[in-house]
Formats: structure tokens, C-alpha cells, sequence
């Protein structure tokens, strides 16, 4: 035993010696620090206000929308009402009478500095409250439906402007000669120069001479027609008013061609023949009844620009 214990001793160096060292520990790799810039100081983050970016810089191929107010367009042209109904109380007369200044039933004047409620849309005297002129709230549909019309059908500044004219006069004009079939010379005769002179204006501005000599000759021909009935029937023919009137139509008309004159002519006189037709049906008219034929001529030009367009 004694012997075994001494040999074991003396062999262990020499097997410590024969095997391989353990390698040594990895040391501990010290943590990273993030490097900031210089202008930037660590701190907490505040909120600030986020900026606005318009759509049209953001997309580039999208535009922009025009920013608009259309109830303050509206408004405005709503406004022209209660001088188109003071049209209609003065010139509603019968022929031969003096235009109308006042009510009639009590005398309260009717004037622009006090056009509520006689030329608004209830159309009441606010003495004796009876109806003053137009049937009330028909005057601003017949408005709202010309700027409808209006922007329908478009076109270059100076033929919507002709065109915005002639409505202008043709609302008033409309009423008039339903009332009391007549249609004043006062309200016919600046709606035919009127038309022609900004006409003139497209002209000079884009579309040349040839279009405001062809609705210069489309309107005198067609007055010339209108007015010839008159001389050759009489009474049962067109009357001089149609035939002013038919000086501003025709000229719309006539500026976007000669076939559009002819279509604007066959719509006007169809609506025409419908029209009493049916009311021959219902039995509200005779034989021998005369129909006012402005109303027809303001609404067949105005369905043909639409059908040109």
C-alpha cells in the first residue's frame, strides 16, 4: 500500500504536465454607448405641432381643387330676383296703360330700396298684403334654372356672356307676355343689342368674323320672318314683340351654325303645337285663343343650345 501511494505521486506531475490547459475566460465585452450628434442633446421627446402639406404638393400629378363658395355664388345670383320681379310688376300692363309704379289695390310704391316682401320670393304688398306681380317663388326657380342653363352650356367667356345677357332679359319677358301678351320694347330691344355686342366681343377675342356675321344674319332673318306674319295676317300672325325678341334668339342661335337655327326653330314650334294641343284637350282653350309665343321662343332656343352643346 505504502509502495503504490509513492508511485502514484511520482507519476502525477508528469500526467498533469502531458495534458492540455484549459483556455482562458473570454472577457466581458463593455457596452455600446450610442454616439449622438453634436447639435442634438440627449432629453425627452415634446410634441410639437405637425406641419401641413397641400395635396397638390404631396402628389405632384394630382391637382388641386379650386377652393369655391357656392352658396355664396348662389346668393348673389339670387340677388338679380327682385329687380327681374320689379320688371315683371312695372311692364305686366295691358297695352296702352301707363307701367306700373305702385300697388294697385292700396298705392304702396314699389322700388328696389324696399323690396321685401313685394319683390321677394312671397311677392305680397306689405300694406295689404295682395300679390304684386309674379306668382311668388316663380321668378327664383326661372333664375336658378338660366344659371343652370348657363353652365350647361358652357362655351368661351364672351358667348356665355351673351348668353347670361339674353337670360337676364328673357326671365322678365317670359312672365310679361304670359300675363297680359305683350312684350314690352323696353326689355326686348337691350336684350337684342346687348347679345350682338358681346358676340362681337367673342369674336374679336378668339372665334373671328365669320360666327358674328352669321348670327347677326341668322337674328335679322329670323325677326324679318316673324315680323313678315304681322304684316300678312294680322292679328292671327306673330306680333312685332316676337319678332324683337326672335332678333336675340336667332343671333344665339345662328353663332354656332345654320343647322342650329333650323333645329332651334322646328323645337320652338313643336313645343308650340304640343302645347296647345293639350291644352285644347283639357278644354282650357278654343280654336280662336291666341297663345303668347314668347315663352315657346325663350324655351326652344334655350333646349337647342342644350342639344348643341
Amino acid at each position: 500500500m505504502t509502495h503504490r501511494v509513492l508511485l502514484d505521486r511520482a507519476i502525477r506531475p508528469a500526467r498533469e504536465a502531458s495534458m492540455p490547459a484549459d483556455p482562458p475566460p473570454r472577457p466581458l465585452a463593455a457596452p455600446v454607448e450610442p454616439v449622438l450628434p453634436a447639435s442634438v442633446e440627449p432629453g425627452p421627446v415634446e410634441p410639437g405641432p405637425v406641419p401641413f402639406v397641400p395635396l397638390a404638393a404631396a402628389e405632384p400629378g394630382t391637382p388641386a381643387r379650386p377652393r369655391g363658395r357656392p352658396w355664396a355664388r348662389l346668393a348673389a345670383v339670387l340677388a338679380v330676383a327682385p329687380v327681374l320681379r320689379l320688371a315683371v310688376a312695372r311692364y305686366a300692363v295691358p297695352p296702352g296703360e301707363p307701367d306700373r309704379t305702385a300697388c294697385p289695390p292700396c298705392g304702396t310704391p314699389l322700388a328696389l330700396d324696399r323690396p321685401w316682401p313685394a319683390l321677394g320670393p312671397a311677392a305680397r304688398c306689405p300694406t295689404c298684403r295682395s300679390r304684386v306681380g309674379a306668382p311668388p317663388g316663380t321668378v327664383e326657380v326661372a333664375v336658378l334654372a338660366a344659371l343652370a342653363v348657363l353652365v350647361s352650356v358652357g362655351g368661351s367667356p364672351g358667348e356665355r356672356a351673351a348668353l347670361a345677357w339674353w337670360l337676364g332679359w328673357a326671365v322678365p319677358l317670359v312672365f310679361v307676355d304670359v300675363a297680359v301678351h305683350r312684350l314690352p320694347d323696353r326689355l326686348t330691344w337691350p336684350a337684342a343689342v346687348g347679345v350682338q355686342a358681346l358676340l362681337g366681343v367673342a369674336a374679336l377675342a378668339a372665334a373671328g368674323p365669320a360666327p358674328w356675321l352669321r348670327a347677326a344674319a341668322a337674328g335679322a332673318g329670323l325677326a324679318l320672318c316673324f315680323a313678315a306674319t304681322t304684316v300678312v295676317f294680322g292679328r292671327r300672325g306673330f306680333g312685332l314683340g316676337d319678332a324683337k325678341l326672335a332678333l336675340g334668339a336667332g343671333a344665339l342661335l345662328g353663332w354656332y351654325g345654320w343647322p342650329v337655327l333650323v333645329l332651334g326653330v322646328l323645337v320652338t314650334f313643336t313645343l308650340s303645337a304640343l302645347t296647345s294641343l293639350a291644352l285644347l284637350l283639357a278644354r282650357r282653350v278654343r280654336w280662336s285663343s291666341h297663345l303668347p309665343f314668347g315663352p315657346f321662343l325663350v324655351l326652344g332656343t334655350v333646349v337647342t343650345l342644350l342639344l348643341a352643346r
